[in-house]
């Protein structure tokens, strides 16, 4: 059964941009809280390191945890962090207390696998990431944070579209803690399914048959909080888990309901 997503996005029109400073880290937090733009529109720059775990849901994966540089940099035309870089459009200013944000979006995104990554991907043909781009609108009130997002792979190795709606707010606890609980839902298209999680006609083996899978929908849920010691110094964790729909969870390669990531890094402002 296709997603009422799927209407959508076959009718969503967006030129696609490219973008030439997505930097090499792994890690991908929100950095709403840390990183609110200057009244002044000053540029603001952050340096940190972070460490973040992730658990894919291939057969026989271990865990991946890793330890990456953070980069932040911000000014009134674009915000950059982790592996996103967003170009900022005019806003829609409704009141004092409630702002639409227009954003161009790219990302790298490092899904994927190799062969030699599990006994169950033994003879598959490698899985690379690669760079998406799309277009995001959010919606922000005194009361939740809404997001729409569009993105696509511009790389070409999927030829994936993901279609997310999502919610969000952010709790401040005391002067320095602020605590951001989120949930939202995330539509594949089915070219994205078969590319990740699919067997094609000349990897299929006895123990491992020809699966072709279609479009879905996942939930996900997720925590971040930002304690800020003072103006140079914060700390951050993000938890997330993400549920897989059908078609995903019947693809041989997978063994599991869920994924998961858990992330914490450290941050100084300059």
């Amino acid at each position: 059964m296709h997603s009422p997503f799927s209407f959508a996005a076959r009718h969503l029109s967006i030129r696609t941009i490219t973008t030439t400073a997505l930097a090499g880290v792994l890690l991908s937090l929100s950095s709403t809280a840390m990183a609110e733009p200057d009244q002044d529109g000053q540029s603001k720059w952050g340096l940190g390191l972070g460490v973040t775990s992730s658990q894919k849901v291939y057969v026989n994966v271990d865990s991946d945890t890793k330890v990456v540089p953070l980069l932040l940099f911000e000014n009134k035309y674009v915000h950059f962090f982790g592996t996103t870089l967003e170009g900022k459009l005019p806003s829609w200013h409704l009141s004092d207390t409630s702002i639409v944000n227009f954003r161009l979006l790219g990302r790298w995104d490092d899904s994927g696998y190799e062969s030699n990554d599990s006994w169950m991907l033994e003879g598959m043909d490698k899985r690379k990431g690669g760079l998406w781009a799309g277009a995001k609108i959010e919606w922000l009130t005194n009361l939740a944070n809404l997001n729409a997002e569009w993105t696509h792979d511009v790389s070409g190795k999927s030829k994936g579209q993901r279609l997310s709606l999502g919610v969000d707010r952010s709790l401040k606890i005391g002067e320095r803690f602020t605590l951001t609980p989120r949930m939202g839902a995330i539509w594949y298209n089915d070219k994205y399914v078969d590319y990740y999680y699919g067997v094609q006609a000349h990897e299929a083996r006895s123990w491992r048959p020809e699966y072709h899978g279609d479009s879905g929908v996942s939930a996900e849920f997720g925590l971040q909080g930002v304690y800020q010691f003072n103006k140079r110094h914060s700390i951050m964790f993000d938890a997330r888990v993400r549920s897989l729909p059908s078609n995903i969870k019947d693809s041989p390669l997978v063994d599991g309901s869920t994924d998961n990531r858990i992330s914490i890094g450290y941050m100084y402002h300059f």
